[in-house]
């Protein structure tokens, strides 16, 4: 199992807004993840800031990529964008900094 952890931010104001999206989350998205070897994901919110904390276990590098060709998560992608920071206006994906493990406790 590959662990994955990237931070994200939401927009001001727009925290509530992003958490209603994610309970629950569009059920065409998390088939679709589950296909694709995700499981074990978890969102957390750091108090008192906009920082969210996300954590996931993939199967397969080569088919967690495939991710990315799927019209879902294109579709999901782009409306959070309302909700987290982006790049820029037009940018169909929020900002994700994806976070290098340095210890593992089994």
């Amino acid at each position: 199992m590959i662990r994955k952890a990237f931070v994200i931010h939401a927009k001001g104001g727009k925290l509530t807004d992003y958490i209603k999206q994610h309970n629950p989350i569009w059920p065409e998205l998390e088939e679709t993840l589950r296909e694709h070897g995700v499981s074990n994901y978890t969102i957390f919110h750091r108090a008192d800031t906009q920082q969210l904390f996300g954590y996931m276990e993939v199967k397969d590098e080569a088919l967690f990529s495939r991710l990315a060709e799927q019209n879902v998560c294109k579709r999901w992608w782009k409306f959070m964008t309302s909700f987290l920071e982006s790049e820029s206006e037009s940018s169909d994906k929020a900002k994700e900094e994806m976070l290098t493990e340095i210890f593992h406790l089994k």
